[in-house]
């Protein structure tokens, strides 16, 4: 299982932007892509404008189609102007989980 933990910080103001724009990409998750077997997305409770993602892939095939899909584009195209500070992309292999 590959997975990517992504933290985002969104410009003061544009919370509710960046979370329709992760919101977004967890409904196209959901309808269109089976090998994505998770995407969560959470908002840090004492700072809003930072925002993670914990997404699991069955496989490097999975992970290439959910970085290259429509959805994937247009939440950048939407979140590139309001980000406060790079993304930061942390890419691993799950170790461990509990269902």
């Amino acid at each position: 299982m590959i997975t990517i933990t992504a933290v985002i910080r969104a410009k003061p103001g544009t919370e509710g932007t960046m979370a329709d724009a992760l919101l977004a990409v967890a409904e196209n998750v959901r309808a269109s892509e089976p090998g994505t077997l998770g995407f969560y997305v959470s908002q840090k409770l004492d700072d809003p404008c930072v925002f993670t993602t914990y997404e699991r892939f069955a496989d490097q095939a999975a992970m290439d189609a959910h970085n290259g899909s429509a959805a994937v584009a247009r939440f950048f195209e939407t979140a590139q102007p309001i980000l406060d500070g790079p993304v930061i992309l942390e890419i691993g292999r799950e170790m461990s989980s509990k269902p």
